[in-house]
């Protein structure tokens, strides 16, 4: 497990500094960095798809996503920022506290998944998220007139639905008897394993923005 999580750490500090340098950079940095992301997912999803149906709606959610975080990140970065973190902070929530305190299995649609990785994934992005609004990026809190237990709401709901994704890329990966979608990244698989959280939360939070901003 140490050797692992000291791969995974190291892959994901890298990960970390070039994707949000290319984040908050925008332009050409930005947008070719999409269009890696879109082209490897579409590939990876490809062979993880059971058949043509299933490829083509997951080439237009896919794109949705895609579009999705062009527009949030060009129309409000800092809540585009919160989003993608605290899909970071569920996945990583999930995965320490999966590997300490194990316990009961969450669902068969991925046994790797328990509850603890699940409360996990809920307490991490909650604080981790609540100290980015607060000491390094407070232009949510300035801005947008949201009171704690909205933000809580929010943040709660977001990781869910991170979780969610997480557990629907697992399902066909099981389906298909493979551990990872790739091997791009040491450590970590495929990128759809890196990403299966941000392809669901970032069309979602564009509908909240739609809604309530």
């Amino acid at each position: 497990m140490f050797s692992e999580l000291i791969k995974r750490t190291i892959t994901s500090i890298v990960i970390f500094v070039l994707t949000f340098y290319c984040f908050v950079k925008g332009s050409y940095f930005f947008n070719t960095l999409i269009l890696l992301i879109f082209f490897t997912s579409i590939y990876e999803w490809y062979k993880l798809a059971l058949n043509k149906l299933l490829f083509i709606f997951g080439f237009f959610f896919i794109l949705l996503s895609v579009i999705a975080a062009y527009i949030l990140r060009n129309d409000n970065l800092s809540f585009f920022m919160l989003v993608i973190l605290v899909s970071v902070f569920t996945d990583l929530g999930g995965f320490i506290c999966g590997k300490i305190f194990k316990g009961p299995k969450l669902t068969k649609l991925s046994p790797n998944k328990t509850y603890s990785g699940s409360l996990g994934s809920f307490v991490f992005s909650i604080i981790l998220s609540f100290f980015y609004i607060k000491f390094i990026d407070n232009t949510l809190i300035n801005n947008i007139k949201i009171n704690f237990t909205e933000y809580l709401f929010t943040i709660v709901f977001l990781s869910s639905v991170s979780q969610i994704g997480d557990l629907v890329v697992s399902y066909f990966k099981r389906l298909r008897n493979i551990k990872n979608t790739g091997k791009i990244f040491p450590g970590h698989g495929g990128l759809l394993d890196r990403i299966d959280g941000i392809i669901f939360t970032v069309p979602t939070s564009y509908l909240i923005t739609i809604l309530f901003f």
